[in-house]
């Protein structure tokens, strides 16, 4: 039996990087997977893609800052599936010009990514996914869960990046400190009430998300100073951290941020 047989989980973000390594590992360890995201064509190619080995891969669309949409993408696991065991929050946007699934390019010059010039509608942009999207997949897990009195687990992927400042991100930071603190507040709230929530705050990662990285001379410099083990993770590797905390493997742990990332101090 693998870690997760017989478990619905449903993943936020979960047609690249971080969620799709993450659907990929779960539905490998028994679960039944719904993959959730914005872009309905790339979503539905790639479950299709996920699940041509024989994996139980569905994908639902969704616009994680609404919650008339997330509310949907709920109640249509719980009428496939009868329930939602674990939940992957994953969707999330590093700045606001990202777009799901897709290679980001080089950003701004460096002056232009400074808090001084950061326009308002592009850090509410990042907010509204990285934060309110996160939030809105939590409560509504929850309520699922207090419903069904199931005993669920929730993961939530914040960054190191809420631990540690990037110049040029302060959106990017910010919204990843929030997640940090949010699941801990979550946590303490439903201690008692068979649900734990975690939270993953990955270093540097090669994700179609950090390409523009990779594409720098100067970027990849700077980030292997920042990381003792001089490389960027594997998408594979926070997918190992997502189904221990979503598996009973964790099951003393709630309320916590662990972070994969090279060897960093986080302080």
């Amino acid at each position: 039996m693998g870690l997760l047989t017989d478990k619905v989980a449903l993943i936020t973000g979960g047609i690249s990087g971080l969620g799709r390594a993450s659907a990929l590992r779960y539905a490998a360890e028994g679960a039944s997977v719904v993959v959730a995201d914005i872009n309905a064509e790339r979503g539905k190619n790639a479950a299709e893609e996920m699940s041509a080995g024989g994996a139980s891969i569905e994908f639902v669309q969704v616009d994680v800052t609404c919650e008339a949409s997330q509310q949907a993408l709920f109640d249509d696991v719980v009428a496939r599936y009868g329930r939602v065991d674990t939940v992957l929050a994953a969707a999330g946007v590093s700045s606001s010009h990202y777009i799901s699934g897709e290679v980001s390019e080089v950003e701004a010059e460096p002056e232009e990514r400074m808090f001084h010039n950061r326009m308002l509608e592009d850090w509410e942009k990042v907010m509204a996914v990285n934060v309110t999207g996160v939030m809105l997949t939590n409560k509504i897990a929850i309520t699922h869960m207090l419903a069904h009195q199931t005993k669920g687990t929730i993961v939530n992927i914040a960054s190191i990046a809420g631990r540690r400042p990037l110049p040029g991100a302060s959106d990017y930071c910010v919204s990843k400190a929030a997640v940090i603190m949010l699941t801990n507040t979550v946590a303490t709230e439903y201690s008692t009430s068979n649900i734990r929530v975690n939270a993953i705050g990955p270093g540097f990662i090669e994700t179609p998300m950090t390409a523009n990285i990779r594409q720098s001379p100067e970027w990849m410099e700077t980030v292997m100073q920042m990381t003792p083990m001089q490389r960027m993770g594997q998408a594979n590797e926070i997918a190992s951290t997502a189904l221990f905390l979503a598996s009973d493997e964790s099951s003393y742990f709630n309320g916590q941020t662990l972070f994969p990332n090279g060897g960093m101090f986080v302080g």
